[in-house]
């Protein structure tokens, strides 16, 4: 098999329906995986380019705002595409309040999607993963989107910041515990990526000019340089690649 060859390997891909997300589900697409793309808002328009691509697709509706629904969707997927080889965890919300003023439900919220069900999701992609990787020598890769916040602190998002920097720590914990069960677990922390959340962002004037002028590539990223740095954490070629968080972000961690 190629390093970066995806083909016959299922992908699950949470928040695929646009941005970062899809960038990701076509990206490991292109490389040759199906696709199961899970979240509330239905990524009509992901599956359609996927399926383009001759590769299949799956909507699975969940609402991730709690691991309720996490075995469920586990189970359909695999009953759907046969099998579960890649998880990508991107759902995630952001909350911004003065630390002064935050509330308990606003702590909550961020908490439980950003942290929670992303764990259990781990949890469960995992008992399947393990399942087969003894028997068929195929390692499982499980990508978790971080955050220059699991770097930084931030300013007025600290529920964001906490779940952000949990997501580092856990990716880590997990790596550990699973690297001998042929499960790989690393991370990608995005930079300021031009998608429709950052939209407000980048028709700011003076703030668009300040995150340029840190950013030493000058530009915005495009969720298709995470769709890259995902194939890479998807594939062979990161075998013994284990608790990393990837920083995609244009060098700005490095200025």
């Amino acid at each position: 098999m190629a390093l970066f060859d995806l083909t016959g390997r299922v992908a699950l891909v949470t928040g695929a329906n646009t941005g970062i997300g899809q960038g990701i589900a076509l990206a490991l697409a292109a490389a040759g995986a199906d696709i199961a793309a899970v979240g509330r808002s239905a990524a009509d328009e992901t599956a359609a380019k996927v399926r383009s691509m001759g590769r299949r697709c799956e909507l699975v509706s969940a609402d991730l705002s709690s691991a309720a629904p996490v075995t469920e969707v586990v189970d359909t997927v695999v009953s759907k595409l046969g099998r579960l080889d890649i998880l990508v965890n991107n759902a995630g919300i952001i909350r911004r309040a003065d630390s002064l003023d935050f509330t308990e439900a606003d702590w909550d919220a961020v908490m439980d999607t950003n942290l929670k069900t992303l764990f259990f999701l781990c949890q469960a992609a995992a008992r399947h993963m393990t399942g087969w990787a003894s028997q068929t020598g195929q390692r499982g890769k499980i990508i978790n989107v971080a955050s220059l916040l699991s770097f930084q602190g931030g300013i007025r998002v600290p529920s964001y910041t906490a779940s952000k920097s949990g997501v580092a720590g856990l990716t880590k914990l997990l790596a550990n515990e699973w690297a001998t069960k042929g499960i790989n677990v690393n991370a990608i922390a995005p930079g300021y990526i031009a998608t429709n959340n950052t939209a407000a962002l980048q028709a700011d004037e003076t703030r668009n000019r300040q995150i340029l002028e840190r950013i030493p590539e000058g530009r915005w990223g495009a969720p298709e340089d995470i769709g890259g740095a995902a194939v890479f954490l998807a594939s062979k070629a990161s075998d013994y690649v284990q608790g990393q968080v990837l920083a995609v972000d244009g060098g700005w961690m490095g200025r």
